[in-house]
C-alpha cells in the first residue's frame, strides 16, 4: 500500500481527481479554457516531476523568481503593516456579509497581528528557499501561503469585492486580476520547485546557514515591528513628506474619467445561480426563472491619469467646507490626526505634550488643528476629558487612515505641501520642530 501511494500512477489519481473537482466548482466568472489551461500545466508538472527534475537550471530561475519575489513582496508590506492590516481587515468584512460566517469578524480583529506574521513569513520564506534552508518545509509553507493568497484574489476579482490586493502596499496597486494572475504564475513556479526538489540544496556549511536564517528571522519579524511602531521608512502615499497635496488633486489635460456599466445581479429561482447582466440583456421579464437580486455597476474602463487624490475633502463642526481655506495657507499649520476618537491612544503624557504643543504654535500664531472622522458628541467628550482647546474639523476615516499611519499622528504643512509627519510615539518638541522643520 505504502509502494502504490507513492508511485506515479496515484500521483496521477490524485492530481487528475483534484484538477476535475476545481474546473466543475469554478465559478463562471472565469473561462474555462484559461482554467483548463492552468490546470493543464499544472497537472504536466506534477506528473512529469522526474523529467523536470534533469534540468538543474529551469529550477534555479525557478528558485530564484520565487525567493525574491517573496522577499520583496514581503518587505514592501512589512514596511506598512497597518495598512495591509487594514486590507485585510476588508477582506475579512466582506467573507463576513458574504457568508455571515462570525469567525471571519474575529479575524478582522486581529488583522494586524496576522499582518505582522504574514510579512515576516514572506520574508523568512523567501530566505529559506534562497539559502536552501529545510527545503521540504519551505515548500509546503510556501504552497500553502500562494494557494492562501491565490483564493483571496480570484474570490476578490470574481465578485468584484476588493479593489486592489495589497500585494505590494502603495508601491504597486494591482487590479484584482492582476493579482490573481501574478498568484497563479507563483503557483506554477512553486509547483516546479516540487517537481525539482533535489536540486534545491543547502549552500552554506551548516552553522552558517543556522545564521542566516536567524538573522533572517530576526529582520522578518523585527522590521515590521519597527515600523507599525514609528512610520514606514518608504512612504508611498500621496500625502508623503515633500508631496503637495493641492498638485495631487489636480486633473491633468489628459484625464478621462472612468466608464462606468451600470447592471444587475439576477438570482436563478431554480439553481440559486447569480448572474450579472447589463442594461440590454437584463431578465426583467422571465420572472418565472430569474428574480431581482442586487444593482451592480461595472468599471467597463479604468480612468486616464486620474489625480492621485479624489476624495480629500474638509468640513468644520457645522458642515461647511473649508477645504481650500486650509490647503491655501501660505504660513506653517499644524495637523493632528485623530481618524476615530475612541480608539486613538490618549494616555496622559501624550494629551499633556499635545496640549503644550498646541499653546506653543499658538502664541506664535501658527494653526493648529485636529482632524477626525467622530461625531460631535464624541469630540465634546474628548475635548472636556483631555482639556482639548484645539478646533476640529470633519474629514472622512479613510483618508486620515492614509493621511499617515498613527491615531494620533501629526502633520506639518505649509501652503498644501507635507513637510513633515510624527507617530504619536515620537511625539516632537515644538522648538525641535520650529529648528529642523521651520526654516523660512
Amino acid at each position: 500500500m505504502k509502494k502504490f501511494l507513492s508511485s506515479k500512477l496515484f500521483r496521477f489519481i490524485w492530481s487528475f481527481g483534484l484538477a476535475a473537482l476545481i474546473y466543475f466548482i469554478c465559478p463562471p466568472c472565469f473561462s474555462k479554457t484559461s482554467l483548463g489551461i492552468i490546470l493543464g500545466i499544472l497537472l504536466i508538472l506534477i506528473n512529469a516531476a522526474h523529467i523536470i527534475g534533469r534540468f538543474a537550471m529551469v529550477t534555479h530561475i525557478a528558485r530564484f523568481l520565487v525567493g525574491g519575489l517573496f522577499i520583496f513582496s514581503g518587505f514592501i508590506k512589512a514596511n506598512d503593516p497597518l495598512g495591509f492590516s487594514y486590507k485585510l481587515k476588508e477582506y475579512f468584512e466582506v467573507f463576513q456579509n458574504d457568508t455571515g460566517m462570525a469567525f471571519f469578524e474575529w479575524f478582522a480583529h486581529i488583522a494586524l497581528p496576522l499582518a505582522v506574521i504574514i510579512c515576516a513569513s514572506e520574508i523568512i520564506l523567501g530566505v529559506m528557499l534562497l539559502i536552501g534552508y529545510r527545503r521540504d518545509l519551505t515548500l509546503w509553507l510556501l504552497f500553502a501561503q500562494i494557494a492562501f493568497f491565490t483564493f483571496l484574489t480570484f474570490y476578490s476579482a470574481c465578485f468584484n469585492k476588493v479593489t486592489h490586493c495589497g500585494c505590494f502596499g502603495d508601491f504597486l496597486k494591482l487590479k484584482p486580476w492582476e493579482s490573481f494572475w501574478k498568484d497563479i504564475a507563483l503557483m506554477i513556479l512553486i509547483t516546479l520547485l516540487f517537481s525539482g526538489k533535489e536540486n534545491i540544496k543547502e549552500l552554506f556549511a551548516p552553522m552558517l546557514l543556522n545564521a542566516l536564517f536567524t538573522l533572517g528571522l530576526l529582520f522578518s519579524i523585527g522590521f515590521p515591528v519597527y515600523t507599525y511602531r514609528n512610520l514606514p521608512i518608504f512612504d508611498f502615499r500621496p500625502y508623503a513628506p515633500g508631496m503637495n497635496i493641492k498638485e495631487n488633486m489636480k486633473y491633468l489635460p489628459t484625464y478621462k474619467p472612468a466608464e462606468i456599466e451600470t447592471g444587475f445581479i439576477y438570482e436563478n429561482i431554480k439553481t440559486g445561480e447569480k448572474k450579472h447582466f447589463n442594461l440590454k440583456n437584463y431578465p426583467w421579464q422571465d420572472t418565472l426563472n430569474w428574480k431581482w437580486f442586487a444593482t451592480d455597476n461595472v468599471i467597463v474602463k479604468d480612468a486616464v491619469d486620474a489625480p492621485k487624490i479624489t476624495d480629500f475633502n474638509i468640513n468644520n463642526l457645522e458642515g461647511s467646507t473649508i477645504t481650500d481655506s486650509i490647503l491655501n495657507n501660505k504660513n506653517y499649520s499644524f495637523w493632528l490626526i485623530v481618524y476615530d476618537l475612541n480608539e486613538a491612544e490618549t494616555n496622559k503624557t501624550l494629551m499633556a505634550e499635545i496640549n503644550d504643543f498646541y499653546k506653543l504654535a499658538s502664541m506664535e500664531k501658527y494653526q493648529f488643528i485636529a482632524f477626525t472622522a467622530s461625531g460631535p458628541s464624541d469630540i465634546d467628550a474628548f475635548k472636556h476629558k483631555h482639556n482639548a482647546l484645539y478646533d476640529f474639523v470633519s474629514v472622512d476615516q479613510t483618508v486620515l487612515k492614509t493621511m499617515i499611519r498613527s491615531n494620533p499622528g501629526l502633520m506639518l504643512v505649509k501652503d498644501g505641501t507635507v513637510i513633515a509627519n510624527w507617530h504619536w510615539r515620537n511625539w516632537p518638541g515644538f522648538s525641535e520642530v520650529k529648528q529642523t522643520k521651520m526654516l523660512n
